[in-house]
């Protein structure tokens, strides 16, 4: 099993989540799920998504410990994105994330190895 899912916070988020050992956002509050990110999907997110954010942090998901919960599924038609993205139905805690980095404004350039991950 592969870790190639993450989640992609601003830097308060972060602060707030390692406080309380939740990660907690007003989106996911709202849509009742963790949005999270494969690998391959990652570049659009950080493009549509945080586009406002000079600094965001990358979480690197220990999917052993979020599967149960974990689902596919498609997104609307209205954000003209295609595939099917990964929805955590539960707590994320700051303990089921393997690693974390932080990604600057400059286009948001990857770590080498999660762009390796992409293209597997």
């Amino acid at each position: 099993m592969t870790n190639d899912v993450y989640k992609i916070l601003t830097e308060e988020e972060w602060r707030q989540g390692k406080a309380s050992s939740k990660i907690i956002t007003k989106l996911d509050l709202k849509d009742g799920f963790v949005h999270l990110s494969t690998a391959t999907q990652l570049n659009a997110s950080l493009s549509l998504y945080f586009s406002n954010e000079s600094k965001v942090i990358l979480a690197q998901i220990n999917l052993s410990k979020i599967i149960n919960n974990l689902k596919f599924e498609d997104v609307s038609i209205a954000n003209n994105r295609g595939g099917k993205f990964p929805h955590f139905y539960g707590i994320l805690n700051t303990d089921m994330i393997l690693k974390t980095w932080q990604l600057e404004r400059s286009a948001f350039c990857l770590p080498k190895e999660v762009l390796l991950q992409a293209e597997q």
